[in-house]
């Protein structure tokens, strides 16, 4: 059985931490585990507010903004921990978009290429960038935030899911790689309600409800994901559409696919109107 307060005390990184789950899990590894947190994000103003939030916690929390997507970017936040002689601990990559519902060809290229490198390349970058410091740590640990969509493909997610299956691909054969050397965990989380949808077009008052029944809240995620933490879970699945997803991917793909495509077409949301409408 695994020591459940092994993070306590450790310096974790996190990337994406300016809003959502990024910041939930770093309030709670900050309050509950005395953890030294070290916030990935673009945006000074949501990382000013993240600090404010933390009142009297904010002086185990501190930030850098760089653009996670760029390999040059980890290359040099590598340089800075070693010139401040800090020593991390765990890696978080929880950093991602959520492209918009569409068909395949109606993407550019430059659209598939930035989805990719956010969702995929931000954590090749991390890894391979953070990975000799991290196995310098008694108990490194690299926790890949990932999605439903590596579970099962739904049409309009050709690109987000692609970039997410990448991410747990990645993720297993790292597990393997480093197994008794470093704890390697994958969290598949379903919709939560977060800001992930700010890419996507409003939804009426009917789409919303809809939406809101199948999604799960932030806190509840937040909370799932840090049990898995805790426990060095090496797969998390969570959310009702998750796991729904996880049960017709692994054991009807074809007709689960076009299940969900069905229930997506009946559900009328305006998210969904450019893959069914002709």
């Amino acid at each position: 059985m695994f020591d459940r307060i092994w993070m306590n005390g450790k310096t974790v990184i996190i990337t994406g931490a300016s809003g959502g789950m990024g910041k939930g899990i770093a309030e709670k590894l900050i309050k509950e585990h005395g953890c030294r947190v070290i916030g990935i994000a673009r945006s000074e103003e949501k990382m000013k507010k993240v600090v404010e939030e933390l009142g009297s916690y904010s002086e185990n929390f501190s930030y850098q903004l760089f653009d996670v997507s760029k390999e040059e970017n980890w290359v040099k936040f590598v340089d800075y921990l070693k010139q401040n002689d800090i020593k991390p601990d765990v890696l978080i990559n929880n950093a991602g978009i959520l492209p918009k519902f569409d068909r395949f060809q109606n993407y550019s290229i430059e659209y598939i290429e930035n989805a990719m490198n956010i969702n995929f390349y931000s954590a090749v970058y991390s890894i391979h960038a953070l990975l000799p410091l991290l196995l310098e740590s008694p108990t490194p640990a690299i926790i890949n935030i990932d999605s439903s969509a590596a579970l099962m493909t739904l049409a309009g997610t050709s690109v987000y899911s692609a970039s997410k299956a990448a991410l747990k691909s990645l993720s297993e054969a790292l597990r393997e790689e480093l197994r008794g050397k470093c704890y390697v965990g994958i969290v598949c989380p379903g919709f939560t309600k977060t800001d992930i949808f700010r890419n996507q077009e409003a939804a009426d008052d009917k789409g919303q409800k809809y939406l809101n029944m199948v999604s799960t809240s932030c806190e509840r995620m937040v909370k799932m994901i840090m049990n898995d933490i805790r426990s060095k879970k090496p797969l998390g699945v969570h959310g009702f559409d998750a796991a729904f997803m996880n049960y017709f991917g692994r054991l009807m793909p074809v007709q689960g696919g076009r299940l969900f495509s069905a229930v997506m077409k009946m559900s009328k949301l305006p998210m969904f109107d450019p893959i069914f409408k002709d």
